[in-house]
């Protein structure tokens, strides 16, 4: 398969593939904005809830002298400038695949540029799945720590309510979850204007306290944060900058939902709207503790008028939920990514919607990070305790992908040489390793719970990578290549029955166990045979015209290789019936059965995989949704072939 790359900015359109952004923007480039708005900057926008408070106000906080808030917020100010303007948007969202963007992209294309050097492969595919899995670790934290830091806003407005925080904040939670399979698609259209009303309104409350206290100002000079960031505070400064990268958590969103929206829609609602918005509040709130440090016990909520604290409580707590969907669905979107990739078994996915082809539902993924989010709030119990396990997944995340498999990707994709990328390379790696260093210092306080997440994620993955390797080598050994079984056809009494017979094949130039098991059995064969095999390639989309591959064999049977991309959704039967290569017509699926092989797998003892590890494979296949429904099969027309696989020894 040829795998191009979009270099021009690009929006995904479902029907017409790839479409360069400027051919839209007169018609779409402000509903796109606005979809961005809402959907890219919620997490990042929802920051300014907890990051101020936990680095001025927290469990590891600098005390808030003048000369420690002015050195935070030029910090955080930085931060953001550095992060989001100059290593996203200047150079990883360049790093597009089909407009498609994001941590498996990335790896990807990272992958797709190291062809051929097997040890390099490897290390990739592990930086990968270590991407994946802090993403996940991350993912559990996010719902958890925007909505109940946006509840504790009404702890603000009387002490009354601090019994309920917490039964509050897991009713939102699970009401965000319990509807995530009705989709997105219509509360969807709400997401953009909300956030607007979001940003204005913490735009308007900074500037407040900014003509109040306009000595803030001068935390635009960048050589204030420096000043505190190398300052004799030594260690204390250090554990502050944990909570600085607060401010950022949700930067990877500008490049992966880059293929919904497109770069210039990204690009130009962070610099006109979200980054002034962020800079007002964030100048507001020190301009708040400037006035006053006890402030900073919550400098946010503190910023609001009275009048305004309940409806700012509703807003932020609408905006937490809008923050944590993205989160969901991104952890959606990875779920599937990872599964055609092979990192991760066949699970069910649900389409939401019939227009929009982003918006899926992974049941398993969904329960599964309910249960991990409401314990994330019943350990934690608080938005401060949370803070210290914020930030380390996704420093280390940034540091897998973002910064190790970005380098193979700059060098190859711009064409520069490691003289010239190295240096860019270290600096971000640099800034990433700070922010790691910082947050792995909470490691005790709470940091370890996205790293356990991410562990168990990571442990799954290698193991079903592994045990699929186990069990392609123990099939190997009962193969029997293609080509010379179906030229002996020819010479064996064969009885043909109407119709067409579809084999399921993973390797194309291999004899289906269910073909042979067939013929062993009964000498019995359709007149039209169609060997066929699905193939995800490294890339988001395949073309139509790419879809499908035909090779003519012998004695009327014909092999089809149907590819797909990792963001598509397989449908053989569609597959099939669009295909006008096979035989003079097409296939008729009313006239054809699908025969699928289904292994009975028995666990030995192996010594490439511990005992427990290959258990654990084999629970997880036994698990998978089955073949017929995740291709779209028709159920009354598939015909299961059983054989017994063992791995390893049985020989105790």
């Amino acid at each position: 398969m040829d795998v191009s790359v979009c270099q021009k900015p690009a929006v995904w359109d479902g029907l017409s593939g790839c479409q360069p952004v400027e051919q839209a923007q007169h018609s779409r480039l402000f509903t796109l904005m606005i979809g961005a708005i809402g959907v890219v900057f919620g997490d990042i926008g929802t920051s300014p809830l907890y990051s101020v408070k936990e680095a001025l106000g927290g469990a590891h906080a600098a005390v808030p002298t003048p000369d420690n808030v002015l050195g935070v917020i030029s910090l955080i100010l930085w931060t953001l400038m550095i992060v989001l303007t100059v290593k996203y948007q200047f150079f990883i969202m360049r790093a597009d695949d089909q407009g498609e963007g994001g941590n498996l992209v990335l790896v990807a294309l990272a992958r797709k540029f190291t062809q051929g050097n097997v040890r390099m492969q490897r290390i990739i595919m592990v930086v990968g799945m270590i991407g994946v899995s802090l993403f996940f670790g991350d993912g559990v934290i996010t719902p958890a720590i925007s909505v109940l830091s946006a509840v504790e806003g009404l702890e603000v407005v009387t002490p009354a309510f601090q019994p309920y925080i917490i039964p509050i904040t897991l009713s939102v939670i699970f009401l965000l979850f319990f509807f995530q399979s009705k989709g997105t698609d219509k509360i969807g259209r709400f997401f953009g204007p909300i956030l607007m009303v979001w940003f204005l309104a913490i735009a308007l409350v900074g500037l407040k306290e900014i003509f109040l206290h306009p000595a803030i100002l001068v935390a635009l000079n960048p050589v204030y944060g420096i000043r505190f960031l190398f300052g004799s505070t030594g260690g204390d400064t250090f554990m502050v900058l944990g909570s600085v990268f607060l401010a950022v958590t949700g930067a990877e969103a500008l490049y992966a939902d880059m293929g919904h929206f497109g770069k210039s829609a990204i690009n130009w609602s962070w610099g006109l709207f979200v980054f002034p918005a962020l800079i007002l509040n964030y100048l507001g709130q020190g301009a708040l503790i400037l006035g006053d440090p006890a402030m900073a016990k919550n400098p946010f909520y503190l910023c609001v008028p009275n009048w305004g604290m309940l409806p700012m409580v509703a807003l932020a707590t609408a905006a937490t939920i809008i923050a944590s969907q993205a989160v969901i669905s991104g952890a959606f979107s990875a779920t599937r990514q990872a599964m055609l990739l092979g990192y991760l078994p066949r699970l069910q996915v649900i389409h939401t919607s019939s227009s929009q082809f982003g918006q899926i539902y992974v049941p398993i993924t969904n329960w599964l990070l309910l249960i991990a989010v409401t314990g994330a709030v019943l350990g934690f119990k608080s938005s401060d305790n949370l803070a210290a396990a914020y930030g380390i997944a996704v420093t280390g995340t940034m540091i897998a992908v973002t910064s190790l498999a970005f380098g193979i990707v700059l060098k190859h994709l711009f064409s520069w040489s490691w003289w010239l990328a190295m240096p860019l390379l270290l600096l971000f790696l640099s800034v990433d390793l700070g922010f790691f260093g910082a947050n792995a210092l909470k490691f005790m306080d709470g940091g370890w719970f996205p790293l356990a997440m991410g562990a168990v994620t990571f442990s799954l993955m290698s193991t079903w990578r592994k045990g699929q390797d186990l069990v392609r080598r123990a099939m190997r050994k009962a193969e029997i290549p293609l080509e010379p079984f179906l030229r002996q056809l020819g010479s064996m009494s064969i009885n043909r029955i109407p119709g067409t017979a579809v084999f399921m094949a993973q390797n194309a130039h291999v004899a289906p166990s269910a073909m042979v098991q067939m013929l062993q059995h009964s000498m019995t064969l359709h007149e039209r045979v169609i060997l066929l095999s699905v193939q995800t390639e490294e890339i988001p989309y395949v073309t139509e015209e790419e879809r499908t591959s035909v090779d003519i064999l012998f004695n009327e049977c014909y092999r089809i290789k149907v590819h797909y991309g990792y963001m598509e959704t397989v449908d053989l039967p569609k597959a099939l019936t669009d295909c006008r290569q096979v035989g003079a017509e097409p296939v008729a699926l009313e006239d054809t059965h699908f025969f699928l092989g289904k292994a009975s797998y028995v666990a030995g003892r192996h010594p490439e995989m511990a005992n427990w590890r290959l258990k654990l494979f084999l629970a997880l296949l036994r698990n998978a949704e089955s073949a017929t429904d995740f291709f779209k099969l028709p159920p009354l027309r598939v015909v299961d072939m059983g054989t017994r696989i063992v791995l390893g020894s049985l020989e105790s």
